[in-house]
């Protein structure tokens, strides 16, 4: 009788192994399950990525506001008829930059600077500058003698 217990305890156990540690037994299934689980959640995220760079590619491709957007936010462009203000706040100290330090002479388009603003009042628009620009070269040229270009 004890023969048959321990026989029957050793079949037991030779069974229950595969059901636990063998190819598709327990602890493999659960570890598929939570790599398809991470799998899943990684595909939505990226799912929602696409969709979101396609709207942005259609919007691109469809009309001109996402270029001006673009334009406005990343590259700091305005329009000919705009004027650019900037709010800072009084409690903040004013940091300069290295660019603000630099002055005029380097370009600092698509750079936001903590130095203070100059504001114009009522700035002339770039169309009404150029006009007077051609206006004051043909005055130039219709006032200038025809043989005093060959000197």
């Amino acid at each position: 009788m004890r023969l048959v217990t321990v026989v029957l305890i050793a079949l037991l156990v030779l069974i229950q192994y595969p059901l636990w540690y063998g190819r598709g037994g327990w602890l493999r299934v659960h570890e598929l399950e939570t790599q398809l689980a991470d799998q899943e959640k990684k595909n939505t995220e990226l799912k929602q990525r696409n969709d979101r760079l396609t709207g942005e590619v259609q919007d691109l491709e469809a009309g001109t506001a996402a270029l001006e957007e673009r334009a406005r936010y990343e590259l700091g462009m305005i329009r000919d008829n705009e004027v650019f203000v900037q709010f800072v706040s009084p409690n903040e100290p004013i940091v300069l930059t290295p660019n603000a330090i630099a002055g005029p002479a380097t370009s600092t388009r698509g750079v936001v600077s903590a130095a203070p603003v100059r504001v114009v009042p009522d700035p002339p628009s770039r169309q009404l500058l150029n006009d007077k620009k051609r206006a004051e070269k043909a005055s130039r040229g219709k006032g200038a003698k025809p043989g005093a270009a060959a000197k």
